[in-house]
């Protein structure tokens, strides 16, 4: 019997004390961190927020096993929300709409969740009508033409069949139920509400594809609203791939089991304060970044080097070499080596490595 086959579905409970504990110290980690965040001012808050955003989406698909631009992303992100990017490139449409879906969830978290709503998330997710080379039905509840839905995953050979969702027949019923409660004021504490949302939202899985990313998007819509903000300066999507083998278990361990959902609600709450903890670093960084631009800003720099600066400064994968700052820049050789050497006697990169092996990386002067 699966939890939505009960008869009390979807009455769900929990022990309270044992989550009590849990959900204080994940509480009080969250205003802390709102706190902290409110004390950098304006212009750090968006560099936090378009950060953030971009983490979020990239590990809600890297989840489902698609990976996304880091950069379209970003810059995706910064168009929509006007915040500056000096590095901006063109976006996909496909990127686009993924970075909509997420922006109308946590700007808009006090809007009503509605069918269409959810809708236009589903259709901005699969803009083609297409999940990867099979067409799909877009903007509309699964109708389950090639039999009962079920949410499985390949290990080695093998097929795991971790549950079959609910009927096709019964999803209108079930998702007005959804609906109703989410968009209603209740009694329950925020996060646990939140927790209870993404729960509910997976077990009806209720389109063809991309149930897993909507109903991390709803997750982030819910704990906007319980922080009242649109602002996002943690990742649960970032924590959750960090624990995707755990997040799994608990999962198909809930769908399996009675409406007592203790154990998910632990899993989420630790989850949650994992995230939250880990944004202590994205605190970190950003002030290290402001820094270092105090520095850098009073050092006469071109448009190529500021864009080098700040690939840097966001994480550049991989080594920066002259041969890549000049495919990078669209330069000579010549015209790179010169401007390295300009940045390394400025104090601005610092060489590593000899031969072969030279790269760049940012002075710290530490």
């Amino acid at each position: 019997m699966y939890i939505y086959e009960h008869k009390d579905w979807p009455k769900f409970i929990w022990n309270d004390s044992k989550i009590a504990n849990l959900l204080a110290e994940a509480s009080f980690a969250e205003g802390q961190i709102l706190g902290k965040m409110q004390e950098l001012g304006f212009n750090l808050q968006q560099e936090a927020l378009l950060v953030n955003l971009t983490e979020e989406i990239i590990k809600s698909s890297e989840i489902e096993g698609e990976t996304l631009n880091t950069e379209q992303v970003r810059s995706s992100i910064a168009r929509r929300l006007n915040i500056n990017n000096e590095n901006s490139i063109t976006s996909s449409h496909h990127i686009d709409g993924i970075v909509n879906m997420m922006i109308d969830a946590t700007h808009n978290f006090n809007t009503p969740l509605t069918l269409e709503r959810l809708y236009g998330w589903h259709a901005a997710l699969f803009p083609t009508g297409y999940s990867g080379m099979y067409k799909i039905k877009v903007a509309s509840l699964r109708d389950d033409h090639d039999g009962p839905m079920q949410v499985v995953s390949n290990k080695g050979s093998h097929e795991v069949v971790y549950y079959q969702t609910p009927d096709a027949k019964i999803l209108p019923e079930f998702m007005h139920d959804f609906l109703n409660w989410i968009n209603t004021d209740s009694t329950e504490n925020p996060l646990i509400k939140a927790a209870i949302s993404h729960l509910w939202f997976i077990t009806l899985h209720p389109f063809e594809d991309g149930n897993g990313r909507i109903a991390r998007a709803i997750t982030d819509m819910m704990l906007a609203k319980a922080e009242n903000t649109a602002y996002r300066f943690y990742s649960m999507s970032s924590q959750i791939q960090k624990e995707k083998n755990d997040y799994y278990k608990v999962l198909e361990y809930t769908q399996k089991g009675d409406l007592d959902i203790t154990n998910w609600l632990i899993w989420f709450l630790r989850c949650l304060l994992s995230s939250i903890n880990s944004s202590q670093q994205l605190i970190a960084n950003i002030l290290q970044k402001a820094k270092l631009w105090q520095k850098f800003n009073q050092i006469p720099l071109d448009e190529n080097q500021r864009k080098i600066i700040n690939m840097l400064l966001d994480g550049f994968e991989g080594n920066l070499t002259s041969s890549k700052w000049a495919k990078i820049c669209k330069c000579s050789q010549d015209t790179a080596i010169r401007s390295i050497k300009y940045m390394k006697d400025n104090k601005i990169l610092k060489q590593i490595g000899a031969g072969r092996s030279t790269h760049y990386v940012i002075d710290c002067g530490e």
